[in-house]
């Protein structure tokens, strides 16, 4: 029965495979990095509501927000609308916002993160309601956030907070190979900058380079990342030093000033505290001329409102046996006509304010594979986004059954 019912699930949503091709390759063609996401909000809003939903709108961060239903159920179906840059125009094979289609896959920046979300949950909430489901019980928030590649959960949270408000469920469209997703590390981003001695580089014996003494902290931390906590489901916590940089009068000079700038990724039971405590007590580490902090985020969304915040992002879990993912399987299943496998990301996503920071429980299917995001091969197979929007319309119902008492 179960593969009967998918495959009556998956030929539903067929009827939107060329649409749904359409506003993917609409969504990739519009340049939408953080903090410039107005145009591809503005045509997310505009395909909620030629697709008849009960309201779309932005909030005042710039949030797209669109509602189908108005039961006491309150479910959240996110994915962002930003996206990274391209670099390099030469290093792609293709152009990197034509939404070329080929071989069955739509290519181009943010097919595969986050767009791959967007347009199956657009279309899955819809496919819900056209199939007569139940919005007496539940209310669908299809939201599109901003600025997630710069500070994952930010937008969420002010949308969670202060535009919706009394959200019970979360599914999140990043990408998992049409998996069920249940948790990630947690992220915190950290500098550390030493203070040298500037002088003339004919006679560096006269000052202190500071250079020289953040190198043997780099090396030290390079170390660290080897013997870090390890969790059986979440796997290791990492460090890695992803930026330097150095203050000098001139090329001809030692410089006084070094910066760089720490991805430090946390796994169960890593804290904030301890991260920076670690840095502290490595042997490179000198007190008296280096100092650790947390970055802080202030960039203006593209509205011009300011959330500012500390960048750390809290490791979250949501355990297998809990009813909001195994409403994940019940619907993958009834979607793909098989069970799905309950797995999690490497790298971080909303959830970091959903379920980190807020407690609201939280899962994530998307089509696409992360291997694929931020990369010049960025691109969504056109079948598995069919068949997301089979899961975004079963998952309504799966969270009515196993969640709605």
């Amino acid at each position: 029965m179960a593969v009967q019912r998918a495959t009556t699930l998956q030929k539903e949503a067929e009827r939107y495979r060329d649409a749904s091709v359409r506003f993917m390759r609409d969504l990739v063609s519009i340049p939408s990095e953080s903090s410039h996401e107005a145009k591809v909000a503005e045509r997310i809003v505009k395909e909620m509501k030629d697709l008849g939903y009960d309201k779309a709108w932005t909030d005042d961060y710039g949030n797209v927000i669109g509602q189908i239903g108005n039961g006491p159920i309150r479910v959240v179906f996110d994915a962002h609308i930003d996206t990274v840059g391209v670099g390099s125009r030469s290093s792609w094979s293709y152009d990197p916002f034509e939404g070329k289609v080929e071989d069955g896959h739509i290519y181009g920046r943010g097919a595969s993160d986050n767009h791959n979300g967007t347009v199956p949950q657009v279309y899955g909430a819809k496919l819900f309601k056209d199939l007569g489901g139940d919005t007496g019980k539940i209310t669908l928030f299809v939201v599109g956030t901003v600025q997630e590649e710069d500070c994952d959960g930010l937008a969420l949270r002010y949308a969670l907070e202060k535009s919706i408000g009394n959200v019970h469920y979360i599914c999140l469209g990043e990408a998992t190979d049409l998996k069920v997703y249940r948790g990630h590390r947690g992220r915190m981003e950290i500098r550390v900058s030493a203070r040298g001695k500037s002088c003339h580089g004919s006679a560096p014996e006269r000052g202190d380079n500071a250079i020289y003494r953040m190198m043997r902290l780099v090396s030290d931390i390079e170390k660290l990342n080897e013997r870090l906590q390890n969790d059986p489901f979440l796997g290791k916590g990492t460090c890695a030093v992803t930026h330097i940089s150095c203050d000098t009068p001139s090329l001809c000079a030692v410089p006084d000033g070094c910066y760089i700038h720490i991805d430090r990724r946390l796994t169960h039971g890593e804290t904030k505290e301890l991260a920076v405590a670690q840095i502290k007590e490595l042997p490179g580490f000198d007190a008296d001329r280096m100092q650790v902090e947390i970055l802080r985020y202030d960039t203006p969304s593209y509205k011009g409102m300011v959330l500012e915040t500390e960048k750390y992002y809290p490791t979250w879990v949501l355990p297998e046996d809990h009813n909001l993912v195994q409403s994940g399987v019940l619907a993958a299943e009834e979607a793909l006509g098989r069970k799905p496998e309950i797995s999690k990301w490497i790298f971080s996503t909303n959830g970091v304010s959903s379920m980190g920071q807020l407690g609201i429980p939280t899962i994530g299917f998307g089509p696409a594979m992360e291997e694929d995001a931020h990369s010049t091969n960025d691109r969504i197979k056109i079948d598995d986004m069919v068949k997301a929007i089979a899961f975004y319309a079963a998952l309504p119902k799966a969270i009515i059954k196993l969640c709605g008492s």
